[in-house]
């Protein structure tokens, strides 16, 4: 059954398309406008890459956050969301490019241990979905990273589940 509505093979496609005409219809002329045009759109496209990044590193810095109240508050999880933790923070490390500090912490993980780490899968998914959401708008570097990390934190909200109905309260 054929699906039905703008797929993103389809919008992928067509912004192709439109790039591959700009640029065909850019390679007839040789004045100075062009060369300072191409300028101007390579500084906005790293301009727009920059932002991306910050708000997608940032993103991942309140999850890491999230992850460390947990483990200080009960340090019985530990031995499970360490290795979450850890991949969390690389994450942070690759999409801020050694760039940004750290967060204060938010707001107190729930009363248990149990509700604490359902908390966190729901922080992986909804940080997971920003980092998919960014990406259509990212770079194809940049998008292959996001989809990368946007990838892992399904799978960590998978995890922190599966962790939640184990742990006790």
């Amino acid at each position: 059954m054929r699906r039905t509505g703008t797929t993103r093979r389809g919008a992928l496609t067509a912004t192709g398309a439109t790039v591959l005409g700009a640029t065909l219809a850019g390679c007839g002329g040789d004045d100075g406008r062009e060369d300072s045009t191409m300028a101007d759109a390579r500084a906005a496209a790293a301009q727009v890459e920059s932002t991306l990044r910050l708000t997608a590193a940032t993103t991942s810095r309140e999850l890491l956050v999230q992850y460390d109240q947990v483990v200080k508050a009960y340090p019985a999880t530990a031995a499970g969301l360490t290795p979450l933790r850890d991949a969390v923070r690389a994450h942070t490390t690759a999409l801020s490019q050694g760039e940004g500090g750290t967060l204060p912490l938010s707001h107190p993980p729930a009363t248990d241990a149990k509700a604490a780490v359902r908390e966190l899968a729901t922080a992986e998914r909804r940080t997971a979905d920003a980092h998919a959401a960014t990406l259509l708008k990212a770079p194809p570097e940049l998008a292959r990273l996001l989809a990368s990390i946007a990838a892992a934190g399904a799978a960590h909200a998978y995890l922190l589940t599966e962790m939640a109905k184990e742990t006790s309260s």
